[in-house]
C-alpha cells in the first residue's frame, strides 16, 4: 500500500468523522467539520499528485479515488440535507448520478478488465461540489460563532443566495457530467 492509496482510503475514514461532527450541530462540531473537510479535500489533490509524480498510478487508485470522493461528498450532502441546509431533491439527484456512474464503471471493469479513470467533466463536478460544501460549512460556522453573530445577520441572505447558486451549479454539473459519461461510454 503506497502513500497515494493511503491518502485515498483516509478520505473514507474522514467522511465518517465529518458526519459525526456535523450531526452534533454545535459550533465546535462545525469548526472541526471545516478542518476535517479541508484535510479530506487536500488528500484528494495530493493522492493524485503524488501518484503521478512518483509513478505510483495504480488500478486500485483509479478505482478508489472517485469512490472515496463520492463517499465523502455523499456523506456530507446527506447530512446537509438532513439538517435542512440543502434541498433533499438535490441530494437525491447527486446520489443517483454518483451511484449509476460508479456502478457502470465497476461493471465495465468486471466485464472488460478495463479501469476507467475519471473524466474531465467529472473532475470539474467534484471540485464544484467541494466548493459548495466548503461555503455551506463556513456558513454553519459563521452562524454559530459569537465573533460573527453581529454582522452575520446582515449578510445571511447573501450567504443563502450564494449557497443556492453553488448548489444549483453542483447539481447541473453533476447531471451534465453523468450524461457525458454515458454518452462517451458508447
Amino acid at each position: 500500500m503506497n502513500l497515494p492509496n493511503i491518502l485515498t482510503l483516509s478520505r473514507i475514514v474522514l467522511a465518517m468523522v465529518l458526519v459525526f461532527l456535523l450531526e452534533q450541530r454545535s459550533a465546535i462540531g462545525n469548526i472541526l467539520g471545516v478542518v476535517v473537510f479541508t484535510v479530506a479535500s487536500l488528500t484528494d489533490f495530493y493522492d493524485g499528485h503524488l501518484a503521478k509524480r512518483q509513478g505510483l498510478v495504480s488500478d486500485f487508485g483509479k478505482i478508489m479515488d472517485p469512490i472515496a470522493d463520492k463517499i465523502l461528498l455523499l456523506s456530507v450532502f446527506g447530512v446537509l440535507a438532513h439538517i435542512g441546509m440543502i434541498d433533499g431533491w438535490m441530494f437525491i439527484v447527486i446520489a443517483v448520478r454518483e451511484i449509476l456512474v460508479t456502478a457502470s464503471r465497476l461493471c465495465v471493469m468486471c466485464r472488460k478488465g478495463q479501469v476507467l479513470a475519471a473524466e474531465r467533466a467529472g473532475k470539474i463536478k467534484t471540485v464544484t461540489q467541494m466548493i459548495a460544501v466548503s461555503v455551506i460549512l463556513l456558513y454553519l460556522v459563521a452562524g454559530q460563532s459569537d465573533f460573527c453573530s453581529f454582522w452575520f445577520f446582515h449578510v445571511q441572505h447573501f450567504w443563502l443566495g450564494l449557497i443556492q447558486v453553488l448548489m444549483w451549479a453542483a447539481v447541473i454539473l453533476t447531471v451534465y457530467s453523468g450524461a457525458e459519461y454515458f454518452r462517451n461510454k458508447k
